[in-house]
């Protein structure tokens, strides 16, 4: 079994044509509004609008509205927000009880602690 392309080839030529006068139509106006001198004169300045990236960011913004809890992303939320904290709770929890026995057993001497109230 043959895997397909990844992108599919145009191959009618009035099609790529079209295409490209699309794409140089596209470049040209680009390039006339970037390079207007009169652009901040009119107070028409700033950035130019583009589709994709407002696009993008409204999706950004509006994700939060479209979320669907599923196991997995229960999961994922449990594996890198409650198992982190509660390793690293216990880890340092484990450390200090273990300074702390060496330091009441008396195998750490005043001088050769870390803190001290001296």
């Amino acid at each position: 079994m043959a895997h397909a392309a990844p992108y599919k080839t145009i191959t009618d030529p009035e099609l790529i044509r079209k295409k490209n006068e699309l794409r140089k139509a596209v470049s040209l106006e680009y390039i006339k509004h970037t390079s207007n001198p009169y652009r901040n004169i009119k107070m028409e300045g700033g950035t130019l609008f583009d589709v994709g990236i407002q696009r993008y960011m409204s999706l950004k913004a509006t994700q939060h509205e479209f979320f669907r809890p599923t196991p997995k992303t229960s999961l994922l939320g449990v594996l890198m927000i409650v198992v982190p904290y509660f390793s690293l709770t216990y880890f340092i929890k484990k450390e200090r009880d273990r300074r702390e026995n060496l330091i009441r057993t008396g195998q750490v001497s005043y001088k050769d602690r870390g803190f001290k109230f001296a």
